[in-house]
């Protein structure tokens, strides 16, 4: 609901919202005017929630973008740039007769009373690294890496969706996301340096599957539906996290079901082949679920599996056929499920060379590849967001046309417009 000016980032709000209404006066627009006043890009997404979204023709979006003052009233509506725009008189009374249409029209469960997410409670050493219940992430800084850590569970699954709501938020799979997703967010905005991530996990596969089944049977339950979703976000942070990204498959581990799927969201990953001397713990084996075959979709609307074996439908449907099969080095190398399976000879080696060899290569050209490398096959509104406009809006931001002594961002508010570099190649 737009009262005012609703200009860039507020717009861009608006933008991200399923309905926008605008009120019809002399003062309420909806602009971007990044690229006129300040030499950059609506880079949140906003050009193409404009096309892809709104469905705005390109030749009225070229003028939009290209406007200071922005697009008010009936145009606004005529163009597509909102959906509704209606009187000051009756604007109020128009907002909660929409609002309760669409209440009326929502397909979600009512809910008497839902779950408290309380503050997480994590410890930070001097060294940067991070302990959680769940999460632990060491940081390397001369190597420039970090290492994050995923435990499995250490008690069954509850019985019932009852039992797993009045576990409130420490209920496990809940827990573990939301303790992986602040690590991710940590990480990103804290640590900026540190170019690589290593992810691990440790814990029983067999028991992880048990939790993951108990939210895949009640799938319908407004409490499984909602973990489930929150873990389709944390996977798509990681997809979309602008550091090198690499899993190590170790005896131990358990890389089942949904921690399954950050194999296939890394850049590569590595898994220890037989016995190691002096390493007592289980064998490192994969195992799937029925979950690794669409609940969890990319950006591009596929699953990580199916963007992995892009136009391979019989090769997803082969390994249907191992759900619920833990599956060594020497099968999930077979199946494609990991870049390379080490013996105790080469791990150490192989590894140490790969983080050296990541750790000198260009942040600036290891972001352009690998958001490029990470989203195969059909492009969507979400990949162009992701995938493309914020690694470009990134590198635009850091040209003299924007950010030099003379540049947009420089003389923004001076009344001075930007003394611009013409080249267009």
């Amino acid at each position: 609901a737009v009262k005012g000016a609703c200009a860039g980032g507020g717009y861009e709000l608006a933008l991200a919202c399923n309905h926008i209404m605008l009120t019809d006066d002399s003062q309420s627009s909806v602009a971007l005017p990044e690229v006129p006043l300040l030499a950059v890009l609506p880079g949140t997404g906003g050009l193409t929630r404009v096309t892809d979204k709104r469905k705005v023709r390109r030749d009225l979006a070229d003028i939009f973008c290209a406007t200071e003052e922005g697009v008010k009233g009936k145009r606004a509506k005529d163009w597509k740039l909102v959906d509704d725009v209606f009187k000051n008189s009756v604007f109020d009374e128009k907002v909660v007769e929409r609002a309760n249409e669409f209440v009326a029209a929502s397909s979600k469960s009512e809910v008497n009373a839902g779950v408290k997410l309380n503050p997480l409670q994590r410890q930070i050493d001097e060294n940067g690294s991070v302990a959680y219940s769940c999460v632990e992430v060491t940081i390397d800084r001369e190597g420039r890496t970090a290492t994050v850590t995923l435990n499995g569970p250490d008690q069954p699954a509850p019985k019932t969706m009852d039992d797993f709501q009045a576990q409130g938020d420490q209920a496990y799979l809940l827990r573990l996301a939301r303790e992986f997703e602040d690590a991710i967010l940590h990480l990103r905005l804290n640590e900026m340096d540190i170019g690589l991530w290593v992810i691990r996990t440790q814990g029983d596969p067999e028991l992880l599957l048990q939790h993951e089944e108990l939210l895949a049977e009640n799938a319908d339950h407004w409490l499984a539906n909602e973990v489930r979703h929150y873990w389709k976000r944390t996977l798509k942070r990681v997809d979309v996290t602008s550091r090198s990204l690499m899993a190590q498959v170790e005896h131990g581990s358990c890389f089942a079901g949904v921690l399954a799927e950050l194999l296939w969201a890394v850049d590569r990953s590595y898994m220890m082949e037989d016995e190691f001397e002096g390493d007592n713990r289980p064998i490192a084996t994969i195992t799937l679920s029925n979950d690794n075959f669409g609940t969890y979709p990319m950006g591009n609307g596929l699953s990580r599996l199916e963007t992995r074996f892009l136009d391979e439908a019989e090769r997803i449907e082969a390994l249907k056929t191992h759900i619920g099969e833990p599956m060594q080095a020497d099968d999930a190398s077979e199946h494609g499920l990991v870049t390379m399976i080490l013996d105790d000879i080469d791990w150490e080696d192989e590894i140490r060379i790969f983080l050296e060899e990541r750790a000198s290569f260009s942040p600036d050209a290891m972001t352009g590849m690998e958001a490029n490398l990470r989203f195969a096959g059909p492009e969507t509104m979400e990949t162009r967001i992701f995938g493309r406009l914020t690694a470009w809006q990134n590198w635009i931001f850091n040209r003299p046309n924007a950010v030099g002594d003379d540049g947009a961002l420089q003389r923004y508010g001076t009344g001075l417009r930007g003394n611009y570099n013409m080249e267009r190649v």
